[in-house]
């Protein structure tokens, strides 16, 4: 249980209901309020009583307050409303220091890129202080996935957190968890090397790193459902193929000391981008 609320970013997008029914779900399995917050830019030069100002509000209140009724639609929780006048990434980012977890909505595919992300979500991906979730509209009425929850573990510090954070929701939901950890011979070794890889010697060494990260957790969460995928492929390819059939991804963000948001990887901008279900991006602070 945490007095941490769920933070929830809303739009006016059909993306942002669906991420809304996320949050209120989230809130109900940790017993945490939920809180909504829409977030508007004073255009440059607009000042009070102007009518742009206004609209700009009423427009605000009125979509919060849909909001709320699709939280109350889903379960009842404890909801608490904000009108933020600044920019949704800063307002969001400011939200999230105080936050259990951050949840925000996609907006589709772009046409030109193929990409599942907006600047607003990527921003907020680098610089959340606390779990951002990333919800895509995957279904009419809004269902949560069934299958399981897919974490990344690289071998790492910087994946700890996110360990933490999906061993925590895969018995929060009863779900199975799937740790994956892709290893790969780097670019140095293939072209240097003069000889073929080791393919076995390097397996050994990434189970042996696998078993390492995930050391106390199966103790911790014995009723959590495991399986290990130790894949030869890049992270990217091994993470995307999982997530076809996950209700979650989490990856991991390291930052270090003092600079939020210089290190989101790029695993996790690729799947925040390419896949469609929804995608957690954990926070570890790593010291200088």
């Amino acid at each position: 249980m945490t007095s941490k609320p769920v933070v929830v970013g809303v739009d006016g997008s059909a993306a942002a209901q669906y991420a809304v029914r996320w949050a209120v779900r989230r809130a109900v399995r940790t017993g945490a309020p939920l809180r909504i917050i829409h977030a508007y830019e004073l255009p440059f030069g607009v000042t009070e009583g102007e009518p742009m100002l206004t609209a700009l509000r009423t427009q605000g209140r009125r979509l919060l307050s849909v909001a709320r009724d699709t939280a109350n639609a889903v379960a009842t929780v404890d909801v608490e409303t904000e009108l933020a006048a600044m920019a949704a990434s800063t307002g969001l980012a400011h939200a999230s220091a105080n936050a259990s977890v951050l949840v925000l909505g996609n907006h589709g595919r772009d046409p030109l890129t193929g990409a599942l992300i907006g600047s607003t979500s990527l921003a907020l991906a680098a610089r959340a202080q606390c779990p951002l979730v990333l919800v895509r509209a995957n279904g009419a009425d809004g269902n949560p996935r069934t299958g399981p929850i897919v974490v990344g573990v690289d071998g790492t510090e910087a994946s700890e957190a996110a360990i933490a954070f999906a061993f925590a929701e895969a018995s929060a939901q009863d779900a199975a968890l799937v740790a994956v950890h892709a290893w790969a011979e780097s670019a140095f070794e293939t072209a240097f090397a003069g000889a073929r890889p080791d393919l076995v010697q390097h397996r050994e060494v990434a189970d042996e790193v696998f078993a390492e990260r995930l050391a106390g957790w199966q103790e911790k969460y014995p009723e959590v459902r495991v399986e290990r995928d130790l894949v030869h492929e890049r992270p990217t390819k091994a993470l995307q193929r999982r997530a076809r059939n996950a209700r979650l991804v989490v990856v991991g963000r390291r930052d270090h000391g003092g600079f939020p948001g210089l290190a989101l990887g790029s695993t996790s901008q690729h799947l925040l981008h390419h896949v469609s279900c929804p995608v957690a991006v954990v926070r570890t602070e790593i010291p200088e």
